[in-house]
């Protein structure tokens, strides 16, 4: 073989590193890409702590961890219905009223705390099983079952305490919310359990690979066999407990029971989710994108509190979030489709 044949078979010499750099961009594009919510809650945590000597200690963290906590239990149970391609715009109205049944008992018999904690986490149980055979069943859109549902429960809520918070309640109560185990608060502890029992739950079991199937395709798992109809009922029966067990911490938390506890909730945890890279259409979220969503909203919101923020304007940059959050999602779908 001559010496100009071997020459012409050998690659141009800048080939192979050109083709490695843009092998390290892509690789960098998609790694942010699919890091974008870490980096984007790292930026604003380096921000308010530059900001305000105040944010950056454990007590803060503890803080925002014990506000977290009903929020988190509420952003749960949405994952899973919007994974199923569903919403649940009720979960606010089911912590009024779990929370004002819970302390009507209280206020009742209270030697019974026990009781007054399972007939709240009882109520947002029924309430979740209504919303779950009306969508299954009956085939009503998810936006007007739930939407019906708020709007109930909402006056329900005022019924029981005719249209007055329900005060009084012994000092035992607020022991739910308030007593700590190994210097974390109990709420923070169940947050804790329960993002770690979703995770197994959907990436573990096969009940959680139904509810993937019955959002990515309702047909297409009913032809393999999937029970959609008591998928969906299930999601909302979870959603509707977990939002009782929330009315009942926040109720615990002040120790009465306000009608409009849990009020803006339920958009509240459809933000958490959708920032942390949901789709509404079903079938793409995680638990651990939630948990993101979460902990950049309540960062947020306490930042912007220790820098004194009023009000309007914490909505405002709460709500660019969120249109920012949807929009790097359809960017990034987009992307990895093309």
């Amino acid at each position: 073989m001559s010496t100009a044949t071997v020459t012409d078979q050998l690659p141009p010499p800048d080939a192979a590193p050109a083709a490695t750099r843009r092998f390290d961009q892509t690789w960098l594009i998609n790694f942010l890409i699919r890091n974008s919510m870490v980096i984007v809650l790292l930026l604003v945590m380096a921000y308010f702590s530059y900001r305000s000597v105040r944010f950056a200690t454990p007590e803060n963290a503890l803080t925002i961890l014990v506000a977290a906590a009903p929020f988190a239990l509420v952003a749960l149970g949405q994952t899973f219905v919007i994974l199923t391609g569903g919403i649940d715009l009720s979960v606010g109205s089911v912590i009024a009223v779990s929370a004002m049944t819970a302390a009507s008992i209280v206020v009742r018999y209270p030697n019974l705390i026990w009781l007054g904690l399972l007939a709240g986490i009882a109520v947002g149980l029924l309430i979740g099983l209504i919303n779950g055979l009306v969508v299954s069943r009956l085939g009503v859109a998810p936006f007007v079952a739930t939407l019906g549902t708020l709007t109930a429960g909402s006056g329900i809520a005022y019924v029981i305490g005719a249209g007055a918070p329900i005060n009084g309640l012994p000092e035992e109560w607020g022991k739910i919310a308030n007593t700590a185990l190994f210097g974390v608060q109990v709420p923070v502890l169940i947050m804790i359990a329960g993002f770690i029992i979703s995770y197994l739950v959907l990436r573990k079991t096969s009940f959680g690979l139904r509810v993937y199937a019955v959002g990515g395709n309702r047909t297409a798992a009913d032809v393999a066999g999937v029970k959609s109809g008591q998928i969906l009922t299930s999601v909302y029966v979870l959603s509707g407990a977990l939002a009782g067990l929330s009315g009942v911490i926040l109720s615990s938390r002040v120790i009465s029971g306000p009608p409009n506890l849990g009020s803006g909730y339920e958009l509240a945890a459809i933000a958490a989710v959708v920032i942390g890279g949901a789709s509404l259409l079903g079938g793409r979220g995680s638990v651990w994108g939630t948990l993101l969503g979460l902990l950049l909203i309540q960062t947020l919101n306490n930042g912007l509190d220790l820098l004194i923020v009023p009000a309007y304007w914490q909505k405002v940059i709460s709500g660019m979030l969120i249109v920012a959050a949807v929009a790097v999602d359809v960017w990034a779908t987009r992307r990895r489709r093309s």
